[in-house]
């Protein structure tokens, strides 16, 4: 039975309308638990508005009755940001329906969209006019815009083209309050005081409820070189990757490091996935170079780097791709390493960034750190180089029971996050806190950060609605 008045239900229904209101229970069941099934919680809930007027008339009504709302958007997040908790009070405000591409602007290379816009969807809008917008994830068929701006998403491309923060030029809010901040402004030059858009990219809806933004867009790539390559250590990735930038610049688009436990994984569980080298190696990156210009030169160019390398011992073997096929098949090694590590039980993630200079010695440092303390554990690091953000995810030992592993969950997080801080790194590089990193943000955050943070949330949100238990 629901928590809400009668009153307030009839209120919401008049709003959105029928079909923007869920309150069957097992209809609801998708919007309570996200993808893993690691969070799940009890709504009174869910409303679906289809416009900014319905969003801002639905933070009003509910502000007004003291509901606190809980912003969804793909619910593709990994720390249990878009769930509600498990009072049954809290109402699922589902963005799934602001689908509208609003204006595509060539000349000013930019794109307005509604956050419910699946982030796949977007990247099409702009191949359609000969643009790119570049922010690639695993989830990019599935995730939306409102959701890669609340967690301030980076993706495999940050190394050139920036995270969410970089890709924004405008975006429209509706306030606590239930008013509606229009900054829909497509300038890369604004110097008017506080740029109030970066206070709600990465809050993870606990300030407001980004409803639409002005994004960059990018020239089209016409020429594409893809590459994996074998190493002997990450040392040798980091030398690797400061080699490449120094003889590509900017083409050089992604560079993503894989232990061979990760791969090991992905070879085990994900259908047409190949080993491709006769010999086992400890570590491997994917390099991928890209440019704007048709028959750049770029398989020379990367040749040229790892013939280089591979003098040097930076690489032990390499194979480049020669066809869009052959890519696929690259990519697929890395991104299905998540789907491939919850084949083998629970898995502990921690999405964490160091310096990239200290990738190394962080690695070696928690690897040994880990074993020692937890024998037989499985390490699956892996991540953005270029950025320095790694997923350094932890499956049980071989034969272990689930129970008594998921117990030393905390442990393990302590021992991989105290490394991560020792090392002037962050406990969250992408995914955000939501629920599950917001008691560690008590530990491993700057107690003035965290009195900086809960005055904007005070003065934001005075009542404490949006998003309640997350972040914070």
């Amino acid at each position: 039975m629901s928590h809400l008045s009668k009153a307030l239900i009839q209120a919401l229904e008049q709003v959105v309308g029928q079909a923007g209101l869920i309150h069957d229970a097992e209809r609801m069941q998708s919007y309570l638990s996200d993808w893993r099934n690691a969070y799940r919680g009890q709504a009174a809930l869910v409303v679906r508005p289809a416009s900014t007027a319905e969003v801002a008339e639905v933070v009003r009504l509910c502000r007004e009755a003291g509901v606190a709302l809980v912003p969804q958007g793909g619910n593709t997040g990994l720390c249990g940001g878009s769930i509600p908790d498990d009072s049954g009070t809290q109402v699922v405000l589902s963005l799934t329906r602001m689908t509208a591409i609003r204006a595509i602007d060539p000349a000013n290379e930019t794109i307005t969209v509604e956050a419910g816009v699946i982030l796949q969807r977007l990247q099409e809008a702009a191949a359609e006019v000969g643009r790119l917008f570049p922010l690639s994830l695993g989830a990019e068929g599935s995730c939306t815009v409102g959701g890669n701006l609340a967690t301030n998403a980076g993706g495999t491309a940050v190394l050139r083209y920036g995270n969410m923060r970089d890709l924004t030029l405008g975006l429209e809010v509706v306030l606590a309050d239930g008013r509606v901040w229009d900054g829909l402004r497509g300038l890369r030059k604004d110097n008017t005081g506080y740029d109030l858009k970066h206070l709600f990219i990465g809050s993870e809806g606990t300030l407001g409820i980004i409803t639409a933004a002005v994004l960059k867009l990018f020239p089209a790539v016409r020429s594409l070189t893809t590459a994996w390559v074998a190493l002997p250590s990450p040392q040798a990735a980091v030398d690797l990757i400061g080699r490449m930038r120094t003889l590509c610049g900017d083409r050089l688009t992604g560079f993503e490091l894989m232990s061979r436990q990760s791969v090991e994984f992905v070879l085990q569980h994900v259908a047409g996935c190949n080993d491709l080298f006769n010999e086992v190696h400890p570590w491997y990156v994917l390099i991928e170079l890209s440019d704007t210009l048709i028959d750049a030169p770029l398989a020379q160019m990367l040749e040229n780097g790892l013939s280089e390398a591979l003098e040097q011992g930076e690489a032990l073997d390499a194979v480049v791709a020669s066809n869009e096929t052959q890519v696929a098949g690259l990519w697929a090694l890395r991104e299905g390493i998540s789907e491939a590590q919850n084949h083998e039980g629970p898995s502990l993630k921690h999405d964490i960034s160091v310096p990239v200079s200290s990738i190394p010695a962080f690695i070696e440092t928690t690897d040994r750190k880990l074993l020692e303390a937890f024998p037989g554990v499985r390490i699956v690091a892996y991540g953005h180089v270029g950025d320095g953000n790694l997923h350094y995810n932890i499956s049980k030992p071989i034969g272990a029971q689930d129970a008594p592993f998921k117990a030393q969950a905390e442990a393990i997080m302590h021992v991989i996050y105290d490394a991560t801080v020792a090392f002037a790194g962050s406990i969250s590089a992408e995914h955000g806190l939501g629920q599950a990193k917001r008691d560690a943000a008590l530990r491993y955050k700057a107690p003035l950060e965290l009195e900086l943070m809960r005055t904007l949330k005070q003065a934001l949100d005075p009542a404490g609605l949006m998003n309640p238990g997350k972040l914070l």
